[in-house]
């Protein structure tokens, strides 16, 4: 079967498949999925459940996973071959509505935290890429005066939640619907963590993130700008889950769209620090150009509100 940078994978017939880590280096990540899935799947995440996971290495040198098989193909497929995302992506939202209500303190024990970035981080990179020649002055002043614009509109640290931590289209499972394609499920938690919750959002495809957006707000992980928390409360007000409070949406209009703006801006930006091309991957994010491109492309057409009021 198609296969990721840590893993490989193999159909087991029809209904199984077989996940085993590339190299030693990837164990851990694999064992960090075996934790994970039944965490996700018990707060109504549509994820393949796990069969067995044997880390005893008694019939190969390295652990394996046994999953059950979602339908459909991935939407990288689908997209490769000029199909539409169309409600896919929506839907992924109000799956990661559901699991961003699993919070530190219990299970699944092993994940690492992110640390939210450092407020002054992306300037630095400016300053950074100005001095190595990789951007103008000018430039660098306009990247500048955008950071300053959206920290306006961010308030201090996020609340950490389980995130995903790879939400890019690979790991999304479609298959054909009557208008568009329906999401079957979300594979490969390797890159699960405990994290602002916006980071989710980061390795979607920006023309993708308004519509899981919607989603996710539909889900009720995050309120309408100023307006009710719906399940989880009204006016900012602090939810159980610490997903949803003033510090998102009431303490600033659109502040979920500068959080994941600024990380899709820096983590664009910071790619031109090691711009060799990674060759081989099926990741969007894989050429160096791809987040600068994306990002040029998603405001160079007509993007909804607030989107456009944040250029």
């Amino acid at each position: 079967m198609a296969s990721g940078v840590a893993n490989r994978a193999w159909s087991l017939g029809r209904d199984l498949v077989l996940r085993v880590p590339r190299t030693e280096a990837f164990v851990a990540d694999l064992v960090k999925e075996a934790a994970v899935i039944p965490v996700a799947r018990g707060a109504g995440v549509r994820t393949p459940a796990l069969v067995t996971f044997d880390d005893s290495r008694d019939d190969a040198d390295v652990p394996y996973m046994v999953l059950e098989r979602a339908p459909g193909a991935d939407l990288a497929d689908v997209l490769e071959a000029g199909g539409a995302a169309g409600g896919v992506f929506r839907e992924v939202g109000r799956e990661l509505a559901r699991l961003h209500r699993v919070t530190p303190g219990g299970e699944p024990a092993g994940v690492p935290v992110e640390y939210d970035p450092d407020v002054g981080a992306p300037r630095r990179l400016v300053e950074g890429l100005l001095a190595d020649g990789m951007l103008d002055a000018d430039a660098a002043r306009w990247l500048g005066g955008w950071f300053d614009r959206l920290a306006a509109r961010i308030p201090g640290a996020a609340s950490r939640v389980l995130v995903h931590g790879d939400i890019a289209p690979q790991n999304l499972l479609v298959r054909p619907g009557p208008d568009s394609p329906a999401l079957t499920g979300i594979v490969d938690w390797g890159d699960a963590m405990w994290a602002d919750p916006a980071v989710e959002f980061a390795k979607t495809p920006l023309w993708g993130v308004p519509a899981m957006l919607d989603g996710y707000r539909e889900g009720g992980a995050a309120a309408a700008d100023g307006g009710s928390g719906g399940s989880y409360g009204a006016g900012g007000s602090y939810n159980t889950y610490n997903v949803y409070d003033a510090s998102y949406d009431s303490y600033s209009p659109y502040a979920w769209e500068a959080r994941v703006l600024r990380y899709h801006l820096t983590w664009a930006l910071a790619r031109l620090t090691n711009p060799a091309p990674v060759t081989g991957e099926r990741h969007w994010t894989a050429p160096p150009a791809a987040r600068l491109l994306g990002i040029l492309r998603f405001f160079a057409s007509s993007p909804p509100e607030p989107w456009s009021a944040l250029a």
